[in-house]
């Protein structure tokens, strides 16, 4: 197995290794270190089964459902991404999964399963290099600060829509807001990573609302700049791994009104310290 870094802070493609196969435990310690290191896998050529996509995720840990999308018939551990003519992608800011949780996931397993003929990348973001970006004054500042993160906030749009309220009202009732350090610490590196989004991050604690906005809305522009970032270029049977805890992801949603198809297995997580 050879880890081939990217041109960037994050991100490294992973050759030598067929994912239709069970891994060895040596080869299954290497991904996970790999992961760590690395921040996101990228793979190519894998044309994997329903089965063997489950089978990697657990490699890693217990699947954690998402609440608010649909999964593969005999799979509810796999989330289906479908974006077409009719149903849009609402999801278009850069975010850390499922920060509305207590313990947000470890990490997702994605891959392609119907690409549109151009477009539709997937963006990368280290959240360690844009922690250590920051000034010494700034990260003296955010260390000990809290924030809320809320399902809701991050769903509005569809909440919204016809018939949202009543759909997700489960998923509502079941995911009321939570708190996380602004500042979190990796915990397979121990690096300080910036823990704040703009898809699920409502509010910084103890703050007036004009301050909180204020330093959010920095922070959001900090962490959207260029030098944190890798692109991913999706093709056939491409499939990405990539760690939750110290990176966020952006899709680039520019093939409307083609459609685009992924599907995801999320990895159960612990408690951001």
């Amino acid at each position: 197995m050879e880890f081939v870094r990217a041109e960037a802070v994050l991100g490294a493609e992973v050759r030598g290794v067929d994912l239709r196969q069970a891994l060895s435990s040596d080869a299954v310690g290497a991904l996970q270190t790999g992961l760590v290191e690395h921040g996101v896998l990228f793979f190519r050529r894998q044309e994997i089964s329903a089965a063997d996509h489950a089978r990697l995720a657990g490699y890693f840990g217990p699947a954690r459902p998402h609440p608010a999308y649909p999964t593969v018939a005999g799979y509810p551990e796999i989330t289906i991404l479908e974006s077409d003519r009719e149903h849009p992608s609402k999801i278009e800011k850069w975010h850390t999964d499922m920060t509305f949780l207590a313990q947000p996931p470890l990490g997702s397993v994605l891959r392609a399963r119907v690409l549109p003929p151009t477009g539709g990348d997937t963006l990368f973001m280290s959240l360690g290099a844009a922690f250590d970006a920051l000034p010494e004054s700034m990260q003296h500042k955010l260390d000990g600060l809290s924030a809320e993160h809320s399902f809701a906030h991050g769903f509005r749009e569809s909440l919204a829509e016809p018939g949202g309220l009543e759909r997700l009202a489960d998923a509502l009732a079941a995911n009321p807001p939570v708190v996380h350090p602004v500042v979190r610490r990796h915990p397979g590196s121990g690096r300080r990573v910036l823990f704040v989004n703009s898809l699920f991050t409502v509010r910084l604690l103890d703050m007036e609302d004009a301050e909180s906005t204020e330093l959010l809305d920095f922070l959001y522009q900090h962490l959207a700049r260029a030098e944190f970032q890798v692109r991913f270029v999706w093709a056939a049977h491409s499939l990405v791994i990539w760690d939750n805890r110290q990176t966020q992801h952006c899709p680039v949603n520019d093939y409307w009104p083609a459609t685009r198809r992924l599907e995801r297995i999320t990895i159960e997580g612990d408690t951001p310290r």
